[in-house]
């Protein structure tokens, strides 16, 4: 494998002259850079928005699968999700590029997975489906601090209402969205979502809670108070993921086996547009989840009109323009890339 820090090749590495030369490139990068967690590279890649030039690199724990960044844009949180042996530990990144990066261990509690900071952007939430829990991590004394039973059915994503009181954890096992007080730190609701419910988010400005269920094919929305069920959207083909752009009027649905980004109008709840992800003539991988295109990640872009999509079977990022609803460019990642997220 070839690699270039300036536009210059390096020549063939070893791992062990990889790893040097990953650890070696720099973090700093233009504001509004894409952060890449590549699944089964252990690595997190930093894209240049510009034009998807790789502006820094850094080794993670085994299998990072997903990424935070402070409310202050200063640090990431990666969750090292572990192989054959669970991983108990997260990645902490400093974007500003002063400090190297440290593991923080979560001790007991394994296969870490979703994350997001709180507001105070020195606490962070992280669920671990080994220990059946959602932890709060203080990220400065890289310890954790509560730990919150979530009960049985595999508590794998979490978002957080605006407010940073509330956090909603979705159970695929279960097919559940449970509602759990910060404050008090207990798990106060659990309800129906649907079959394989993964993906999950707060919708800004409104509150309410969308779930993706990857195996019922919908998208559910629910009352943030009660957790009723408010609507149920048709997205089939795998839904695992769902965003939303940053002024919560498109819903964002990567359908991972059906090779497209759905969006929708959050506003009333209609498909508008349907981005199909196969490439003819290109040549997929095998992931986790097969052999085929099977975008997973998917993030809006605050300050352009794109939305970047992570093609684990393809290594890359298809770039989407908005205003069309067309994929406009590819961008080359690391091994079956997965979780993104955007500095600033």
């Amino acid at each position: 494998m070839r690699f270039s820090a300036s536009g210059q090749s390096i020549g063939v590495l070893s791992r062990a002259g990889l790893t040097a030369c990953l650890l070696a490139l720099p973090l700093a990068g233009v504001a509004g850079d894409l952060l890449v967690g590549n699944k089964s590279a252990d690595t997190v890649w930093r894209l240049s928005t510009e034009d998807g030039r790789r502006v820094g690199a850094i080794d993670t724990g085994v299998s990072p699968h997903e990424i935070a960044v402070s409310p202050d844009g200063r640090r990431a949180l990666v969750t090292n999700y572990g192989g054959d042996a669970a991983g108990n530990s997260l990645t902490l990144i400093d974007l500003e590029g002063g400090e190297a990066p440290r593991a923080i261990a979560l001790g007991e509690n394994g296969r870490p997975h979703g994350v997001r900071f709180l507001p105070d952007g020195k606490r962070a939430a992280v669920t671990t489906e080994a220990s059946g829990a959602l932890l709060l991590v203080d990220v400065d004394a890289g310890e954790v601090v509560a730990r919150i039973g979530v009960g049985d059915g595999t508590g794998h994503m979490v978002a957080i209402d605006e407010a940073g009181d509330t956090a909603y954890v979705s159970k695929i096992a279960a097919g559940t969205v449970s509602r759990v007080d910060l404050g008090a730190e207990e798990k106060t609701l659990e309800r129906p979502s649907g079959e394989g419910a993964e993906g999950i988010a707060v919708r800004p400005g409104s509150g309410e809670v969308w779930v993706s269920n990857r195996a019922a094919g919908t998208v559910t929305v629910h009352d943030p108070d009660s957790l009723d069920l408010l609507h149920t959207l048709e997205s089939p083909g795998f839904p695992i993921r769902v965003v939303f752009t940053a002024d919560g009027d498109r819903a964002l649905v990567t359908n991972a086996r059906a090779a497209e980004l759905a969006v929708f109008d959050a506003g009333d709840k209609t498909r508008m547009a349907t981005v199909k992800l196969l490439r003819e003539g290109a040549r997929y991988r095998e992931t986790l989840l097969g052999r085929d295109a099977l975008p997973i990640g998917v993030i809006a872009d605050p300050q352009r009109p794109r939305v970047y999509v992570a093609i684990s079977g393809a290594d890359e990022i298809a770039v989407i323009d908005t205003a069309t609803w067309r994929v406009i460019d590819h961008w080359p990642t690391g091994r079956e890339p997965d979780a993104l997220a955007l500095t600033h």
